[in-house]
């Protein structure tokens, strides 16, 4: 498919004229994981490469640092787990970064007939769990052939995303499986749900996978939930979620270290603030701490957002998604014991811990917070990083068996926070603990490590927090609302192009992006590539 023709926009389409102090084959506005990507593929192809960015370090949202004041702790701050990134990324850019399997994929505690229990998925116990929980073999049955459907689908979809846009109907042959588009594709992913599971809690684990970030009902008719959920199932073409080892920092150190051992240029606390184009060559304008200037480049890659975008071309900037999610970082000095004596802690809390996430929980959940108010049980997950790679804990503190908490809250869209976020954010962070405390013998709180200022250990973000540090439009950590991994009309050949032929989206804002996936990095250059 040609690009688009560029822009007659009088405000960002005029031919540059301005005297440029630098020129690049191509600047790369934004430091994150994508942009990156992106750099280091441009200037491993002997291109110049500038990457500019505003704040001191580079990584986004995929950082690792140290939250609690004196404490030898390296978490994940924002994103946390690597399931998007293709090998094939890995591999092409020699990266030093590798990722762990958890030995327990989840585990979600419940009450039947007023005695603690719950379902382990993972390992050699699954089978025995569903046993336990449901009282036959009937929904182990159905959730072995579920998702092996969805793995038939993740074979085949996962390989096109490092590939060009293929259309809605390639994408479906390529699947061959009517059902399975049908489930998938073109029905809310609340009639398969309920299609194939009788019990609310194994529905409820199921249906967590199509919320992440996302707001909608199982039923809604937008699809919303579908295409949230296809991205979660589909990664490395098995659906796995791993651990980054050394935090998800280790993933963009060594991103930026391959940049730049291959010849591209990093600039931290330098902001672009403006991009004018003529579709053939653009200046950028940057500011720092010793002032403004500008640099030329034949192509400009944005590696923000769809509003950031628009914003630096002096367009109309599109209405932001909304996100819902409260992220919360804890460190314990030990697990907390649990009312279901079947299971251990260390495997409770290796996989992802549901919490109040019943499928009937869910839809309350999402009902109160589309009338405007926060969960009266809100729904959230948990995982234990340093079970898997205790290497982000200081010597002392793994020695003293101390862990790391991260809890992902669902259904709290930014409305909610508009009117007094610290109010808001203090009693959502309240009620998630105590449905997480109706699982535990102790409270969480009574597990939590202090810092040196004697605080306990614990930080929550709302969506408006996010917004703040990250400049996520109305915290949403997709960017905008995800799209289906095929061209529609309109789209580009790599789903990465604007109206300016020569100035590209390299975030998670582009077609196929979203997670930690360096997806949209790499179509970006190779659509540079293509064009050079």
């Amino acid at each position: 498919m040609p690009a688009p023709e560029p822009s007659a926009s009088p405000s960002s389409a005029r031919r540059p004229h301005a005297p440029a102090r630098d020129r690049y084959d191509a600047v790369i506005v934004g430091g994150g994981h994508n942009g990156l990507v992106a750099a280091a593929y441009l200037a491993r192809a002997g291109q110049s490469v500038l990457v500019l960015e505003r704040l001191d370090t580079t990584g986004g949202a995929a950082i690792s640092t140290r939250p609690f004041a004196g404490v030898d702790a390296r978490l994940s701050r924002y994103s946390y787990l690597v399931s998007l990134l293709p090998q094939k990324i890995v591999r092409d850019l020699g990266l030093d970064f590798a990722v762990r399997k958890r030995t327990v994929s989840s585990y979600t505690p419940a009450l039947r007939d007023g005695r603690p229990t719950g379902l382990l998925v993972g390992g050699d116990r699954t089978r025995e769990s569903f046993a336990a929980l449901t009282g036959g073999e009937r929904e182990y049955a159905a959730w072995q052939r579920f998702y092996a459907m969805t793995q038939r689908v993740a074979e085949r979809v996962f390989p096109t995303l490092t590939e060009p846009l293929p259309d809605r109907d390639v994408l479906r042959a390529r699947i061959d499986d009517a059902d399975a588009w049908r489930a998938l594709f073109e029905e809310p992913i609340g009639v398969a749900v309920e299609r194939n599971f009788t019990d609310d809690l194994v529905r409820g684990v199921v249906l967590t996978d199509a919320l992440i970030g996302t707001f909608a009902d199982a039923h809604d008719a937008s699809l919303l939930q579908n295409r949230c959920f296809l991205y979660h199932v589909i990664g490395g073409g098995t659906g796995d979620w791993d651990v980054p080892v050394g935090g998800m920092g280790a993933l963009t150190d060594a991103l930026a270290r391959t940049a730049r051992e291959a010849g591209a240029e990093i600039r931290v606390r330098h902001e672009a603030t403006r991009i004018e184009t003529d579709g053939r060559a653009a200046e950028v304008t940057v500011r720092t701490p010793d002032g403004e200037h500008t640099v030329a480049a034949h192509r400009v890659l944005v590696n923000a957002s769809p509003q950031a975008l628009a914003a630096l071309l002096g367009e109309t900037r599109p209405q932001p998604a909304e996100g819902a999610q409260l992220k919360v970082n804890m460190l314990l000095t030990r697990l907390p014991r649990l009312r279901d004596r079947s299971v251990d802690p260390r495997q409770a809390f290796a996989g992802t811990f549901h919490i109040a996430e019943g499928y009937a929980q869910l839809a309350d959940a999402y009902r109160e917070a589309a009338a405007g108010r926060l969960p009266t049980a809100p729904p959230s997950e948990i995982y234990c990083h340093s079970l898997t790679d205790p290497s982000i804990l200081g010597p002392d503190l793994a020695a003293r068996g101390y862990q790391t908490l991260t809890l992902f809250g669902l259904h709290t869209p930014a409305r909610l926070f508009a009117a007094d976020n610290e109010t808001a954010r203090a009693t959502l962070l309240k009620a998630t603990l105590a449905e997480l405390d109706a699982h535990l013998e102790e409270p969480i709180t009574d597990c939590l490590a202090l810092d040196e200022n004697g605080e306990p250990c614990i930080e929550a973000k709302t969506p408006l927090d996010l917004e703040r540090d990250l400049r996520l439009p109305g915290g949403h950590i997709f960017h905008r609302d995800l799209s289906f991994p095929y061209a529609d009309d309109g789209v580009g050949r790599w789903g990465v192009e604007t109206a300016h032929a020569n100035v590209l989206l390299c975030g998670a804002g582009a077609v196929r992006g979203g997670g930690v996936s360096g997806v949209p990095g790499h179509n970006a250059a190779m659509a540079v590539l293509e064009a050079s």
